[in-house]
């Protein structure tokens, strides 16, 4: 019996040291997968936002140059702006959608700036999905430089292994479109949902090309109408990265970063092979999202160099998509950009939990808010709502900056 009890202790005690050594194999995977599960939680979602970098694995895009010197004339913004009849307080409303930052430029000078929460200037604040819009600029590059030949390519063109995946055939501009057709839940606040599957892929290291070759079913024709599916924006990572023979990383360091006088290094999350998190992972401050604006602002011209070829940056911010599939959508949409419908030459990127990026090119303002608003889908209609209430003050505010 004493020789049992023995042998047991030891058995015990080999299992333990297995999962010990196991435990601290994948400490930094268990710690990525607790820091997703945890990111959006009350107490932590604002710093969290502000450092993604001590949390997942990145890949830093590298500014170089001269930093870009903003000229500024500080105003104060209008006290309230009118939503579906009733006056709105601007700055009751920038607390009560948890804003972060709030930046604004007209004549291509900051007459607001502030921080808000505890934030600084200088932190690198996650896009979300306003990242889609500097992939999109990227892929533009691409195109006119002929590394693309045609939008109407299909992405297995440039991605083979893609074929035995739901994007099979599929053309790139119905990827831009958001019109692939493949079936991806993208409710941010369902545990088993696409979106969510995919973020604890990239907690955990795993591979977001793999993940989206594993997407096998269509829910409609490619082409037909739009539906919102964030993977479809790595797809065109993939193609682009193809096309190219770069890394994102790289691509966006010579296309952008060394030429729009960045203030700092920005960085993307990557999964676990150092391929760049594209619709949803791009890190900087916001005063380097407001350089990005003024660069679309500029229909893509910089200090006397086209950097964004005029044609995309004009053709990208048309609503050409199809329909939507949802009734309650009263935004158009082109190729990785919202445009209000019936709008006169403004145009905007949005993420989850409240990033934009607002450009009005008639009146040349841009405006950039961060937020990490745990409510940004609360209002009965998914944040439909919200974004347009959003949009309405952002129009209030130009007006008033831009009669200065």
């Amino acid at each position: 019996m004493k020789k049992f009890l023995k042998i047991s202790m030891w058995a015990v005690l080999a299992l333990l040291i297995v999962v010990l050594i196991v435990a601290l194999f994948n400490y930094q995977r268990i710690v990525r997968l607790y820091n997703v599960n945890n990111l959006f939680s009350e107490e932590k979602i604002v710093n969290n936002f502000s450092s993604m970098d001590k949390m997942f694995l990145v890949k830093d895009l590298l500014r170089s140059g001269d930093v870009y010197q903003w000229q500024t004339q500080i105003a104060e913004l209008p006290s309230a702006f009118t939503f579906v009849g009733y006056q709105v307080n601007i700055e009751e409303y920038l607390a009560q959608t948890s804003t972060t930052s709030l930046l604004v430029l007209s004549d291509s000078r900051i007459v607001f700036e502030d921080y808000y929460l505890g934030t600084k200037i200088d932190d690198k604040r996650i896009s979300w999905s306003v990242a889609k819009s500097f992939l999109s600029a990227l892929f533009g590059s691409a195109v006119f430089e002929g590394k693309i030949v045609s939008l109407e390519d299909a992405v297995t063109k440039y991605v083979p292994e893609l074929e035995q995946s739901a994007y099979n055939g599929v053309k790139i501009i119905d990827v831009l479109h958001m019109a692939s057709g493949v079936e991806f839940d993208e409710d941010y606040l369902d545990f088993d949902s696409d979106i969510n599957r995919m973020g604890r892929v990239l907690a955990l290291g795993g591979s977001m090309d793999e993940f989206a070759a594993s997407i096998t079913t269509r829910t409609r024709i490619a082409g037909i109408a739009r539906q919102y599916v964030s993977i479809d924006t790595h797809v065109l990572s993939m193609v682009l990265r193809a096309a190219t023979g770069k890394s994102l990383s790289q691509y966006f360091e010579e296309k952008l970063w060394a030429k729009l006088g960045a203030g700092a290094n920005a960085y993307y999350v990557t999964d676990g092979h150092g391929v760049a998190f594209a619709l949803g992972g791009l890190n900087m401050r916001t005063r380097d999202y407001a350089l990005f604006g003024q660069l679309f602002l500029q229909n893509g011209k910089w200090e006397n160099e086209q950097i964004i070829p005029n044609e995309w940056t004009n053709t990208s911010i048309l609503p050409s998509a199809p329909r939507s599939i949802y009734k309650n959508d009263r935004f158009g949409y082109g190729y990785q950009w919202w445009i209000p419908i019936n709008s006169d030459e403004e145009f905007y990127a949005i993420g989850i939990y409240g990033q934009y990026l607002y450009i009005n090119r008639k009146l040349g303002v841009v405006i950039v808010k961060t937020s990490a608003d745990r409510d940004f889908k609360n209002d009965g209609e998914g944040g439909n709502l919200i974004e347009q209430k959003t949009i309405e003050m952002f129009r209030t505010i130009t007006q008033d900056v831009a009669k200065d």
